[in-house]
């Protein structure tokens, strides 16, 4: 019985609150609107404070409001986990109010929006750009910001998923036999992020994938990608001595030096 009386009081609850905010979406009271847009905002009742200010936006654009407007409508989109539409609105706030007390954050936000929109590595990272991109931009217009060191962090996770991407291109190349293609998605890797955590391994993949592809080249082309093999071996032995790849790397270092005639003995 008192398990009844608590589920009728919840039901009494739920249809009042229901009949109060149909109240607030008919009123034409925007000030009386508004006001309670920013209440449900407050108690996280993001959908209401969003179907509220969706009219509103329309009804203070123009006035001295209206930047805030969009940055609660942003906001609460934010809040709903709708990082395209919050991203749009964030965009919108900065576009048309630059100088807006809210200008900053919401910069900053955009870049948040598009890297909680960013897939996986495997899937195309086209949003992942764009999160970078709106990152620096952000960096390069508040160079004093206590957000600076965060959209850092963030930059350097969205480069290596990048990376990733394009290691997963090169296996991909690989698993297929492509070894040419997989040689031009590894450089790729390798010169747009050169910093990467990844560079150990992508430059190993890449000498691994130059060896492979001279070795089933043509004859006309053989000797000079089994060179272009032999000076990546350099590059790679130079700059990581210790590798744990070191031994393939040798092995692909004789078997060319062998394949080129070479007289003299590996110096390992």
């Amino acid at each position: 019985m008192k398990n009844f009386i608590l589920f009728a009081l919840l039901l009494i609850m739920v249809g009042t609150s229901c009949s109060d905010y149909n109240k607030i979406v008919k009123s034409t009271d925007y000030e009386f609107k508004y006001k309670k847009a920013l209440e449900y905002y407050e108690d996280e009742e993001f959908v209401r404070s969003s179907q509220l200010l969706s009219e509103l936006v329309n009804i203070y654009r123009g006035t001295s409001r209206a930047d805030e407007v969009y940055y609660y409508y942003a906001k609460s989109h934010f809040g709903m986990n709708d990082y395209l539409m919050a991203g749009h609105w964030f965009r919108t706030l900065v576009k048309d109010f630059p100088k807006s007390k809210y200008a900053e954050e919401s910069q900053y936000m955009i870049g948040y929006c598009f890297y909680l929109d960013s897939p996986k590595p495997r899937l195309d990272q086209q949003v992942s750009q764009k999160a970078i991109d709106a990152f620096q931009l952000y960096m390069n217009l508040y160079p004093g910001s206590d957000r600076i060191e965060e959209a850092n962090r963030l930059i350097i996770e969205l480069r290596d998923k990048l990376v990733f991407k394009s290691f997963l291109s090169a296996k991909l190349y690989y698993d297929l036999e492509d070894y040419k293609a997989a040689v031009i998605a590894l450089n790729n890797a390798l010169k747009d992020f050169p910093d990467t955590k990844y560079r150990e391994e992508l430059m190993f993949m890449h000498l691994r994938a130059k060896y492979l592809l001279a070795i089933r080249s043509i004859e006309e082309k053989k000797e000079q990608r089994l060179t272009d093999a032999l000076d990546e071996y350099f590059t790679f032995v130079d700059e990581f001595p210790e590798s744990e790849y070191r031994k393939d790397a040798d092995k692909f270092y004789q078997q060319t030096a062998k394949l080129l005639n070479y007289n003299e003995e590996a110096n390992l």
